[in-house]
């Protein structure tokens, strides 16, 4: 069984994204409008009927932005801890929201999540790795500095989005104000080009097939330098940059594959592989 995956949006304006299998999927972060979440996932041939819980990484705005009616309008499971929820002043139905905690395994249908806390300047903020028949996909954006707990996971995935925000130089030669650089290259705020391309590099497995690129600055990145940058050193893995402005193409990983495969929508009917 097939893992499937995509950036419904990525980056400080929203970040949303979607793994799942024929049967079952869930979302992690809602930071859209649920109105554009509905209209990208419809683009792409994902139904959301398919999704059976949202994860929350940590209460910023790009991540919580459409949490709260997307999640009453669907009536689905929200999964947050108790500080995030807090520090997120959110109205959530009390029946249909659980808590999170460190390495904790949720199971929803035939998909095993696993959160685990992370370095970000947030209440109580996690990351996640989504498992389906010993495929993995990682979702590991809004980190500060890569830990063992970080290295351990992404050791293991068959495909991950790994967060690449900023060029050092681009930064440092900004217009940020100094406390907003100070913020982002902290510890808690978020990885450098250089940082993703060093766990690639040192820590990927030989099957990871797909490595999206996620959260870049709009103002301190660029993303076709980026993406060449990985690139280069990229051997079988195929790489691309999750868009902050639309939503990226769906991709699938499986075990049973011999080789990187992509999905490409016009080869396979949704009907075909029961997505709606």
């Amino acid at each position: 069984m097939a893992l499937y995956f995509t950036s419904i949006n990525s980056g400080s304006n929203g970040n949303c994204y979607y793994v799942g299998n024929e049967e079952e999927a869930i979302l992690v972060d809602v930071g859209l409008p649920c109105k554009e979440v509905e209209k990208r996932m419809l683009r792409l041939g994902l139904s959301i009927q398919k999704v059976k819980a949202v994860f929350i990484s940590h209460e910023h705005s790009d991540h919580i932005k459409g949490l709260a009616v997307f999640a009453r309008k669907y009536k689905i499971p929200v999964y947050i801890s108790v500080a995030t929820l807090k520090s997120s002043k959110l109205a959530l139905d009390e029946q249909n929201t659980f808590g999170l905690s460190h390495t904790q395994n949720i199971q929803i249908g035939k998909l095993q999540i696993t959160a685990f806390s992370k370095f970000h300047d947030a209440a109580d903020p996690y990351s996640f790795t989504i498992e389906c028949n010993e495929v993995r996909v990682g979702v590991f954006t809004d980190i500060g500095s890569v830990c063992d707990r970080l290295i351990n996971q992404f050791k293991r995935c068959h495909a991950a989005f790994l967060e690449s925000n900023y060029c050092a130089n681009m930064l440092a030669n900004g217009q940020y104000p100094y406390f907003l650089k100070r913020r982002i290259t902290s510890g808690r705020g978020h990885l450098s080009n250089s940082q993703a391309l060093d766990l690639f590099l040192n820590h990927r497995p030989d099957y990871m097939s797909h490595l999206l690129l996620s959260h870049l600055s709009k103002d301190n990145n660029n993303p076709v330098l980026v993406e060449q940058m990985f690139n280069d050193v990229a051997g079988n893995t195929i790489i691309k940059v999750a868009s902050r402005d639309c939503e990226t193409e769906v991709y699938y990983v499986s075990n049973q594959n011999s080789k990187p495969y992509r999905f490409d929508p016009s080869l396979y009917q949704p009907e075909q592989l029961n997505l709606f």
